[in-house]
């Protein structure tokens, strides 16, 4: 197979582009990253000098792609199919791009501060900057409930890279800040969002990784 991603089953920002791949069924190699693990982490750093996750590599064009949103944006220029997760149109491609940053930026980061937080030496934890996290979450919940009362997907009707930005935020932030009763509209979207066939296989896929998630609930 041409396409290869590196990647962790846990990791939120690699979800992204293994729902784009599952999406649309492009062939791929998975290769699991452990940064833990001095070989595995030797041979990532050659692809990936940051040590970030996810990489695709693309032996057919001789390329690396690094970042998650970029490697959705390369799949759909030249790995296209049924689903159409970066629209032609300009502005609604500009649209798709402006909400999968806010999901990136205002979602999954405040998520991750909360949930690295957990994994510091206790006393090296930083509660105020955890609860910045934590109104961010709730401000950017509030941003989207009243944005979804009327949108089946982050865009409107049809699934597109806002959604697969969209996965992995709000399932873990659900875990970290849960939603309770006051975003209805936000659950009813996460909820649409894990019953779809593609971010479904992402999470069963990573069951049993998620006995080392800080906020595993069991």
């Amino acid at each position: 197979m041409s396409l290869t991603l590196h990647f962790h089953p846990l990791a939120s920002f690699c979800w992204k582009p293994l729902i784009a791949l599952y999406e649309n069924g492009i062939p791929f190699t998975p290769v699991i990253v452990d940064l833990g693990d001095t070989e595995s982490r030797t041979a990532f750093l050659k692809i990936s000098p940051t040590g970030k996750m996810p990489a695709l590599s693309d032996d057919a064009r001789d390329r690396t792609v690094l970042e998650s949103t970029i490697v959705v944006e390369y799949l759909a220029a030249y790995y296209p199919g049924p689903v159409d997760l970066v629209p032609a149109d300009i502005d609604l491609a500009l649209a798709v791009r402006q909400a999968d940053r806010f999901y990136d930026f205002y979602v999954q980061e405040p998520m991750q501060k909360i949930v690295g937080d957990r994994l510091r030496p206790q006393d090296k934890t930083d509660p105020f900057g955890v609860e910045q996290a934590r109104a961010q979450l709730r401000n950017s919940y509030a941003i989207l409930e009243e944005d979804m009362q009327t949108k089946n997907w982050a865009i409107g009707d049809a699934f597109s890279m806002a959604d697969c930005s969209a996965s992995p935020a709000l399932f873990y932030a659900n875990k970290v800040e849960p939603f309770g009763d006051k975003y209805p509209a936000v659950k009813r979207y996460h909820d649409r969002l894990v019953q779809r066939a593609a971010f479904a296989r992402v999470i069963e896929e990573a069951q049993p990784y998620f006995k080392f998630f800080p906020y595993n609930n069991g």
